[in-house]
């Protein structure tokens, strides 16, 4: 089985979010099962390909409407990867500092276009096409109506969504950008008197996952937009669970964090993690440390959590620190919190790999008061690292937190208000204040097992029903 996984980010090379920590795992994870596994993506002006050299395996030209832009495929020459990756490089469109920016159809749409065509020159080409979100999301479509693609159209193709709340939109005047196809079948492309590239997509592919079984019923009720459609193609739909990448993220091995532990060494491993965040952002060590890592967005709950952790911090009972970028106005309000808490509250604006490494093998309390979350990787990230994590029962970390008063392991609440938050916050404090089974759910939870090898094999035995 030959797959080729298709996507805008993949991590170590691009990332924005959870996209890239889960394209840069599962093909990894699915080499170790005997297949072939590869992923392709654009070419981006980044420190990765700033650091790395690379020899262009294909040359093509590509038409979008009225224009014509070259374009390569590349492979990197080091041997920096565990898998193999191919870039697109469109240099007018795609070689960029950023991943995303306001306008994105037509570089997106010139990356599936070039993948697509590339793929027509391969003798050996994918068994499975496997799209990741909305910005590969013509694929499916392209690959069953365009006309030059009529030889890829027995290729199953599977979309994956991550976030249903971005979905690639734009207007019929980018219509003519697609290649040609019956014009009598651009209804699959419309939703809602736009052209709707995540709509698109579920129409068209043969299957649609989501990245949690929950985060799939959900959609059902809501999809922005598109609950009607998940239910009419429901039969073909599956949510499959992520993973974390264990190797990457493992307290044992992680030359990010102060100091490596065990399940047998966490006592003395963490406190030296702990004492190094305390020590930077000026936090006391000697109360619970709860820690908040991600975007400051309405997603998130990042919009009620300044009100909650000035309640919170009423106390003087804990510490919290933040890492995370996002929404100007929840940024300032965060920011403005440190001023009437000094030595109990701190803030890192924007986003550092090492330190959030660092807050998951020092914080006690993971925070995850989250709108929306298809699946959450940060509290498989606390988990694995024992940290305890405090989340609202919703997609993923519905899939992967249980109540603590439900002999689980970790705080969850099911209604998202600043009360809520509070209340789940001094529940934490309590659970520390008790230190015996404090610890012992801090070791318990460092041995599940939310690596991508069950989630690798579904994926797997997906493909095969499809095949």
């Amino acid at each position: 089985m030959n797959i080729f996984h298709i996507s805008a980010e993949c991590y170590p090379i691009a990332k924005i979010g959870g996209l890239a920590d889960v394209v840069g795992a599962l093909p990894k994870y699915q080499a170790n099962k005997n297949v072939s596994a590869s992923v392709l993506m654009p070419f981006y002006n980044n420190t990765f390909t700033q650091a790395h050299t690379f020899t262009s395996i294909y040359n093509g030209t590509i038409t979008l409407g009225y224009e014509e832009f070259d374009f390569r495929v590349l492979k990197v020459n080091e041997d920096v990867l565990e898998f193999p990756v191919c870039f697109v490089d469109v240099p007018e469109l795609l070689y960029k500092s950023f991943v995303y920016s306001y306008d994105d159809a037509k570089r997106f749409l010139a990356f599936q276009i070039a993948c697509l065509d590339w793929m027509l020159t391969l003798d050996n080409r994918p068994t499975i096409i496997h799209c990741h979100d909305h910005h590969t999301g013509l694929i499916p479509f392209m690959a069953q109506e365009c006309y030059k693609y009529e030889e890829l159209n027995t290729i199953p193709v599977i979309t994956t969504i991550h976030n249903a709340q971005y979905q690639g939109w734009f207007n019929y005047d980018k219509f003519h950008l697609i290649p040609k196809f019956n014009n009598e079948n651009s209804g699959l492309l419309d939703w809602d008197g736009q052209i709707n590239p995540l709509a698109a997509a579920i129409k068209c592919a043969w299957r649609v996952t989501t990245v949690s079984p929950t985060y799939m019923e959900e959609l059902k009720q809501n999809a922005n937009g598109l609950e009607t459609l998940l239910n009419n193609e429901r039969n073909k739909c599956i949510g499959i669970l992520n993973g974390i990448d264990t190797k990457v993220w493992n307290p044992e091995t992680d030359s990010f964090i102060v100091e490596n532990f065990s399940k047998t060494t966490v006592q003395s491993g963490r406190a030296a993690n702990k004492k190094w965040i305390c020590d930077t952002y000026n936090l006391d060590i000697n109360k619970p440390l709860f820690a908040f890592i991600g975007r400051l967005v309405g997603e998130k709950g990042a919009d009620l959590l300044p009100e909650a952790l000035k309640i919170a911090l009423e106390s003087k009972q804990c510490n919290v620190l933040v890492l995370g970028s996002g929404e100007k106005q929840r940024e300032e309000a965060l920011e403005a919190i440190k001023v009437n808490n000094k030595g109990f509250y701190n803030t890192y604006i924007g986003y550092d790999e090492k330190l959030s490494h660092i807050i998951y093998a020092g914080t006690d309390f993971l925070l995850m008061p989250s709108r929306v979350e298809p699946c959450g990787l940060n509290q498989m990230y606390a988990l694995r690292y024992g940290a305890i994590p405090i989340v609202r029962s919703i997609g993923g970390l519905k899939d992967t937190v249980i109540d603590i008063s439900n002999n689980g392991f970790g705080i969850c609440f099911n209604t998202l208000t600043v009360k809520n938050i509070v209340d789940s916050i001094f529940r934490g404090i309590a659970l520390y204040e008790n230190q015996n089974k404090f610890k012992d759910i801090r070791k318990s939870i460092m041995t599940i097992d939310h690596s991508w090898d069950k989630s690798a094999k579904d994926y797997l035995n997906l493909y095969q029903s499809i095949n």
